[in-house]
């Protein structure tokens, strides 16, 4: 489970890089738009299109984080529950194994009596 939970950290985090590098990519789009608009003379109203675009982009991307956030932390309570399962399994395995070995204690003992009991009957 701490693999499952260490690969899906792993994931998590190249999402986020991703992410981050989507972001960049995202800033360095609006700085050729921005060169562009002085260059060909384009309008400020494209601008604030691109400006929107990108205020979009931003709560999308705060959006996938959040959830990434999420996802994670129920990934790690998942895994905080199965290593207490595992531990209260192996108590069971134990307390089972001793259970068992003090009936094949018991059985061991009843079957020297009786062996003993048919050695006494023919010793008479």
């Amino acid at each position: 489970k701490f693999d499952d939970i260490s690969r899906k950290l792993a994931t998590l985090e190249a999402d986020s890089q991703k992410g981050n590098e989507r972001a960049d990519a995202a800033e360095k789009k609006i700085t050729d738009i921005e060169e562009e608009l002085k260059v060909v003379g384009q309008s400020l109203q494209t601008l604030e299109v691109g400006e929107e675009k990108t205020i979009h982009r931003e709560e999308t991307l705060q959006f996938e984080i959040m959830e990434l956030r999420n996802k994670l932390k129920a990934s790690e309570y998942r895994g905080e529950q199965a290593e207490m399962n595992i531990q209260r399994l192996n108590v069971r395995i134990d307390q089972t194994e001793e259970d068992l070995l003090g009936e094949k204690m018991k059985i061991k003992k009843i079957s020297d009596e009786l062996n003993q009991t048919f050695e006494d009957m023919l010793n008479m």
